[in-house]
């Protein structure tokens, strides 16, 4: 009989351990972007609330927004601080820290992400660098498709 009560009580515990596990992963966010022509990963992001086309970048070392996309995201770069020397593709350039309270990309929500915003005519777009990267539990590039998971 106490062999019967042990054996159903760890059938409890291993099915509520298998429910614990379906949980957690339901509700773990991700998302998966593929691969353009030219291998690059572009999709929308919102930032700050505004809706902007981004570039995954594991090259760039912060999330950077250009000029015109952070006036778009609310960020008033008028009115930044332009005193971060960088090296860009074009040379170098100062550019301006920001916190970014909220990235979205699907049901993926990062917060609290550091970004620079690059003086007007510098860059066309947004790049989605390592700061934003590293916030994730995980990302990874499978059959040119970019994976990443909070």
């Amino acid at each position: 009989m106490a062999g019967h009560i042990l054996l159903s009580l760890c059938k409890a515990v291993v099915a509520l351990g298998a429910a614990a596990a379906g949980s957690a992963a339901a509700s773990a966010a991700s998302v998966e972007i593929a691969a353009d022509p030219r291998g690059h990963f572009v999709t929308m992001a919102e930032i700050e609330h505004a809706s902007l086309k981004v570039i995954v970048d594991t090259g760039a070392s912060f999330v950077a927004l250009s000029y015109e996309d952070a006036e778009e995201a609310g960020l008033r770069p008028r009115n930044l601080t332009f005193d971060v020397t960088i090296s860009t593709a074009n040379g170098q350039v100062e550019a301006a820290r920001v916190m970014l309270a909220r990235v979205e990309i699907g049901n993926l929500l990062v917060r609290d992400v550091e970004a620079i915003v690059l003086p007007k005519g510098a860059f066309d777009g947004t790049l989605l660098g390592m700061s934003f990267l590293n916030k994730l539990s995980r990302f990874a590039v499978e059959h040119g498709r970019l994976q990443l998971r909070d």
